[in-house]
């Protein structure tokens, strides 16, 4: 059976992907695995690494005004406190001082900021994607000769007339 593909080929990259075909689908029929260490790279994901930073920078952040809010509603439990803590460890900030209702919650809007800029760096990233291929795939498909049958329907009085 493989003799008939190989004799049809044209070129040698033809013959090649011929030949690794059937070296993958041996592969797969007697089980074994395939390894990757002679390609160059793995196939990386469709997220540009920079936008899952900026997700998982948006998740801890949620997750820190969850906790000053509870903190801020009396709970006083000993991991809340501890995060409370980190959260003001650079400023001069004490956590039973009058004022502190007032500092977590000029913390809480500052996250709430943070977050909706990050959001929005996305945002404007995705919008300019979407656009950018949406126009590609228009002039690609301006390009393509139009094939017969795949144009606008006949009026029907045309195709009465013919």
């Amino acid at each position: 059976m493989l003799v008939t593909y190989l004799e049809a080929s044209r070129d040698l990259c033809e013959t090649n992907s011929i030949l690794f075909g059937a070296a993958l689908a041996v592969y797969r029929i007697i089980g074994a695995k395939l390894s990757t260490a002679g390609r160059a790279t793995e196939q990386s994901s469709a997220t540009p690494a920079w936008r899952i930073r900026i997700e998982e920078r948006i998740a801890k952040a949620r997750a820190l005004i969850g906790r000053l809010i509870c903190f801020m509603s009396g709970n006083k439990r000993p991991r809340i406190v501890r995060t409370v803590r980190m959260a003001f460890a650079r400023t001069n900030v004490s956590l039973f001082q009058p004022d502190t209702m007032q500092k977590l919650t000029e913390r809480i809007d500052d996250l709430k900021q943070r977050i909706a800029n990050w959001g929005k760096r996305i945002r404007r990233y995705t919008e300019r994607s979407t656009r950018f291929n949406q126009n590609r795939l228009f002039y690609k498909s301006l390009e393509r000769p139009m094939v017969s049958g795949t144009g606008p329907a006949p009026y029907q009085a045309n195709t009465v007339a013919f």
